[in-house]
């Protein structure tokens, strides 16, 4: 009775051990291929550019102001009032032309994984922060990647 359950306990053993060869281990997913337009952000600001003045707001301002400095007065103080009201109806209408013509955007600064850097810019603030991890799509947009 003994050599058979040392029969059976080792033919069971053997069985065993047999099933455990015959599974192959699962494969290996194969490894990530790199990402070339991942980075991080090294930083976010805003710039304000501004506009340069093609003239047409010094003429105008110039213009209006001459009227203007000509209302006022008479003889020769008519003539001085008219130039005085020039020169700064002129200096007025360039810098007027100049803050209609401003841009303003935001700049994000990213270092790629490869050590490249890349610029996007934006109209609106970005939703991103310095030290976030984020891929680069179409060379102009930036998605937030999960951490």
């Amino acid at each position: 009775m003994k050599q058979k359950l040392m029969l059976a306990a080792l033919a069971l053993a053997m069985a065993g051990n047999a099933a455990a060869q015959t599974s192959p281990p699962p494969p290996a997913p194969p490894p990530a291929a790199p990402c070339t337009t991942c980075g991080v952000v090294e930083s976010v600001r805003y710039v304000e550019e501004q506009g340069q003045g093609s003239g047409v707001g010094l003429v105008a301002g110039g213009v209006v102001g001459g009227v203007i400095g000509h209302q006022i007065g008479s003889g020769r103080g008519n003539t001085a009032a008219t130039i005085v009201g020039a020169g700064a109806g002129a200096y007025a209408g360039n810098q007027v032309e100049k803050n209609a013509k401003k841009k303003s955007y935001w700049v994000v600064a990213v270092k790629l994984d490869s050590g490249s850097h890349k610029s996007i810019t934006s109209s609106s603030q970005p939703a991103f922060k310095q030290g976030d991890r984020v891929k680069v799509v179409d060379g102009k947009r930036l998605a937030l990647l999960s951490h």
